[in-house]
Order: structure tokens, then sequence, then C-alpha cells
């Protein structure tokens, strides 16, 4: 997969956090590296408008679950976009997310219920797939808290959020429900392996970087092992049919490019109907930089992944 240049506007970003001295994560510890990507992706003083939004805490594995709603404007029962965060399984939560979340359901016209998860080191896996599992199966239990329609559910994410999504859809076919009609993943995370072409070219400096991963996933893990369990690793499922229709996003410059590519087409080689959304010039995380004037491909990738929702929905 051949490409160029990063647009512009990344090349901006990329030398103002260089000149800003902005650390990558794995140079943290994982509180520093917490608060850094709060402050990177804190919430806009005037974000996106909504039809309503509701914060709500749900029944969990281990005890409540913070969750955000996100309706759309207008009456419902509107389809629903259960949604997981990116961050490395270790970072990020409904804030760092809210500006995504309201673009998504905008450009969905779907009710958006993002998930707060447990996250890792503390809640190493599989505490955030059962988390985001328990999620799903409270959201389709309760459309009517959630103005929501229970045979209309999509699972999507961003990045980890995205491997979490794809885990869900695989958990929920192997456990019987409940029914998935979408997956919207975002620069999954589908590998627990550092081996491929986007690896070595984008191993640093285009935001995410190899140690990052490297670190997160050293978070994540209990041990190696558990690295090849396929819902820790979606791409090492033996068996990818049966699962619903995906869009996958995959960007140029980012060391997730070749194993979320590999995801779309192993899904589509098992029968699955996959949109692969491919942004040649664009970093991992782009689709979360909407408050930046500059970066007009996260508009049009939210954009994007939000009419596919629409039209399957």
């Amino acid at each position: 997969m051949t490409h160029g240049e990063p647009h512009p506007a990344v090349r901006d970003l990329l030398a103002e956090l260089d000149a800003a001295g902005v650390p990558e994560s794995n140079a943290l510890s994982v509180e520093g590296a917490r608060t850094l990507q709060d402050d990177l992706f804190a919430l806009p003083e005037d974000p996106e408008s909504v039809g309503a939004v509701r914060d709500y805490a749900i029944a969990g594995p281990a005890g409540g679950i913070p969750v955000r709603i996100y309706e759309p404007e207008g009456s419902g029962p509107f389809p629903v976009l259960v949604f997981f965060h990116g961050g490395g399984w270790v970072l990020g939560g409904l804030d760092t997310h809210d500006p995504t979340c309201r673009a998504l359901t905008n450009a969905s016209d779907c009710v958006v219920v993002s998930v707060d998860y447990r996250r890792a080191p503390e809640h190493p896996f599989p505490a955030p797939v059962e988390d985001c599992y328990a999620a799903l199966r409270w959201v389709s239990e309760n459309t009517d808290v959630v103005h929501g329609d229970a045979d209309r559910i999509a699972v999507g994410g961003d990045s980890a959020g995205g491997n979490l999504a794809a885990a869900v859809a695989q958990l929920a076919r192997d456990r019987d429900g409940p029914a998935i009609a979408y997956q919207a993943l975002l620069y999954p995370v589908a590998d627990h392996a550092f081996d491929t072409d986007s690896y070595a070219e984008n191993a640093e400096g285009y935001f995410l970087t190899k140690a990052d991963m490297e670190w997160f996933w050293d978070h994540y893990l209990p041990n190696d092992i558990a690295g090849r369990n396929p819902y820790a690793s979606p791409l090492r499922a033996r068996d990818l049919t049966g699962l619903p229709p995906a869009t996958v996003v995959t960007c140029g410059f980012d060391p997730l490019r070749d194993e979320g590519v590999a995801y779309a087409d192993r899904l589509a080689d098992a029968g699955v109907e996959v949109t692969h959304r491919h942004y040649d010039e664009m970093i991992h995380g782009f689709a979360s930089m909407l408050v930046d004037p500059d970066m007009d491909r996260a508009r049009d990738a939210v954009d994007a992944v939000g009419s596919d929702l629409d039209g399957a929905l």
C-alpha cells in the first residue's frame, strides 16, 4: 500500500507536538499518560449540538459502568451505536471522545451510547471486553431507556475501542447474542504482533509509535499468551463467518494500518460485507481531532462512517 506525504494539517500538528516537547505515552507513568491524553483531547468550550445528552450508570460484571447517551434531534426509536473509546485500553474516557460521539450522533442519526469500561493496567484483559459486552447486553435489554430500536444495534470504536468492538462482535456471535446489525472499526488494534510493514514504516514520528503500542499491550495483557486469544487479537480468530457487516477505517501513516487492512480482508473472505475506508495521508487517531479546523479529513471520516451506519441501520 503506497503512500506519499502526510496531509498538510497532519504535518503541522506533528510539528506543533514536537515543538511543544509533548512526550510519548510510553515515556510516562500511567497517570502521567492519562493526564496528557485528557489535556490533548480536552472538552471544547462550545461542543457540537445534539438532541440530548445524558450520563448514566449501568450494571456491569464488577459494579457500575458509566455511560454517556447521545440522542439525535427528532423522535425515536432510533438505531443505536454502542461506542468504545480508544486510548490503548489504558487512556481516554467519556470526555476525550465526547466530540467524536457528538459528531457520530449527527452523522448517523443514531443514539450513541459511549461506554466508560474499566481500564488496564488496574483491570487487564479480559475485563474491558466483558464490560463492553455487558454494555451491549444492557442496551439490547433497555432500548426504552435509550430511545433505541433493539433490531438496529451496532458496535463501534476507535483504536483500542475498535479492538473491543471487534471482540464484542465475536463474543456476541459466540454467546448467541445480542444481535448486532453493524460494526464500525476505526483504525482498530487487531493483533498482538509488531511485525507488519506498517509497524516498520511508521514506528515513530507519526503520533502513535511502536513503543507506545508495546507499552499499551504490556499494560493490557496479563501475560503474552493472552495475546493469542481472539478476543484480545480479533485477527487471530479461526473463523470470522457470521459476523455483522463492517466499516473498517485505516490510515497510511499508522503502525496499525496493515492489521486493520488484514482484518477487513479476512472479514470479506468470510463472506462478511465490508466497507474499507482508507485515508492515505492520515495518522492514527485523526478522527478524534475534529476540533482542529484544518483537519477536514476528520470530519470526512466521521461523516462517512455515519453514512455507512445510517445506510445499514
